[in-house]
């Protein structure tokens, strides 16, 4: 298991470093990232874009990005639709969201005959490193399915749990995330916790993954409340994946650990034939870079979309 995101990029560097390639890649912080993630984890970057735009950042911010190639496409939607279309050929091994709209990027992604799915939910996983708790935190989703039923929950726990063992973390502790631990038919996310619980317990999600729920937030990552409470669980304050009962509990959540905390953290989608990173323009060039990182890891154990 890995302590922080520099262990993940110096496992990235023993391995074959693939090739990014980058949809709408006119942000400062974003090249300043790919400046770094080039020079250490990857052999190759694309940028997809306006060359004008681009290069009049690189100079006027000191970025180096002689050694990227530059795909001039003027349009972002072709930009998304030439970004996928390099992954599918082979030439890309993972592909990251520029200085473009989401939506606009998605349906690229998800376009049935040029796109990258496999007939899999996309969920957003984000992987955080906060002081106060003693390993890396899982988060899904807090950025793609506004309100997931729990055919939804189950996709989720699918991506977290193969994105998770990818990374090592044996055995899978999942919690699903709610306000109290008893089932309450007025409460929803207490509802379908216990319906994932149930199916864990079936080893639906397979043998190493354990399903907890409905358990609240202060039980999940704080062994000391769950015996002060008296809750006994494999998963009481040792949480690996916490499943998130809607998106604003873990979009809210995210900010929390990211603005207040001071967290590290990462950003993958998954669910497609490679890894995607989604990252917001308000993230740091510090979270940037760990959702490169993390993207480079998994591209090199998931193999590309030919493969």
């Amino acid at each position: 298991m890995f302590n922080n995101y520099s262990e993940i990029g110096e496992a990235v560097t023993t391995g074959i470093k693939g090739t990014l390639v980058v949809a709408a890649a006119e942000e400062s912080d974003l090249l300043k990232a790919l400046a770094t993630a080039g020079e250490h984890y990857l052999e190759k970057v694309i940028l997809v874009g306006d060359p004008h735009t681009i290069n009049t950042i690189s100079e006027n911010d000191g970025i180096d990005i002689s050694q990227m190639e530059i795909v001039a496409v003027s349009d972002q939607a072709a930009a998304c639709e030439k970004a996928v279309a390099l992954v599918r050929q082979g030439q890309a091994d993972f592909i990251m969201k520029g200085l473009v709209d989401t939506s606009i990027f998605l349906k690229a992604v998800i376009n049935k005959a040029d796109g990258l799915m496999i007939g899999r939910l996309l969920s957003s996983i984000m992987m955080v490193k906060i002081a106060t708790y003693h390993k890396f935190l899982i988060l899904s989703d807090g950025g793609m399915i506004i309100e997931p039923d729990l055919e939804k929950k189950k996709g989720i726990i699918h991506n977290a749990v193969e994105f998770s063992r990818l990374l090592g973390i044996q055995p899978v502790k999942v919690g699903c995330l709610a306000a109290k631990e008893k089932v309450n038919p007025k409460m929803p996310a207490t509802v379908d916790a216990a319906a994932l619980k149930q199916l864990s317990l079936d080893k639906y999600f397979g043998d190493d993954v354990i399903v907890e729920g409905p358990i609240a937030m202060d039980l999940l990552v704080s062994k000391k409340a769950a015996l002060v409470k008296g809750y006994v669980s494999e998963v009481a304050g040792d949480v690996d994946v916490i499943v998130m009962p809607n998106i604003e509990t873990g979009n809210a959540i995210i900010k929390v650990m990211t603005h207040l905390g001071n967290a590290q953290l990462g950003g993958i989608v998954m669910g497609a034939c490679v890894p995607i990173i989604l990252t917001s323009r308000s993230d740091s060039y510090e979270n940037k870079l760990n959702s490169i990182i993390l993207g480079a890891f998994l591209s090199q154990k998931m193999g590309n979309c030919q493969k």
